[in-house]
């Protein structure tokens, strides 16, 4: 058990921050599953190669993962000034949002209809300089 008073832990707590640059997008309709598919594509790889794999990919998830790591390149720029072609995708997490439920109706067995759910995902990229 820590000792001090509970503001004291907390501000000692909360004074490490993590100074690398990150972005993230809420609310995305894709699923979980078909984002990490992306997710994985480009961890790892430096901001320029992972941007050319996102443009060249099919993936609807692509187009999606691009604006937020032009997102996290420009944060990594203007608040920390960091030179893009240092960095790399440090970590990709993708996490399961809310299922939105749709208006529209699937029917199901014995005369039941139940509602039509849309998946969705957050996605939340974090950069590093090497």
């Amino acid at each position: 058990m820590a000792k001090g008073h509970r503001s004291q832990i907390k501000r000692e707590r909360n004074a490490v921050k993590d100074l690398r640059p990150r972005a993230s997008v809420k609310n995305v309709p894709v699923s979980e599953t078909k984002a990490k598919v992306v997710a994985e594509a480009i961890k790892g790889k430096s901001v320029i190669d992972a941007m050319g794999i996102l443009r060249f990919s099919t993936k609807k998830a692509a187009g999606l993962f691009e604006k937020v790591l032009a997102s996290a390149v420009a944060n990594a720029e203007h608040n920390l000034s960091m030179n893009p072609e240092n960095l790399y995708v440090a970590e990709v997490v993708v996490c399961q949002g809310s299922k939105k439920g749709r208006y529209r109706v699937k029917p199901e067995p014995q005369g039941r209809v139940t509602r039509r759910l849309k998946p969705q995902c957050h996605i939340n990229i974090v950069l590093n300089e090497r």
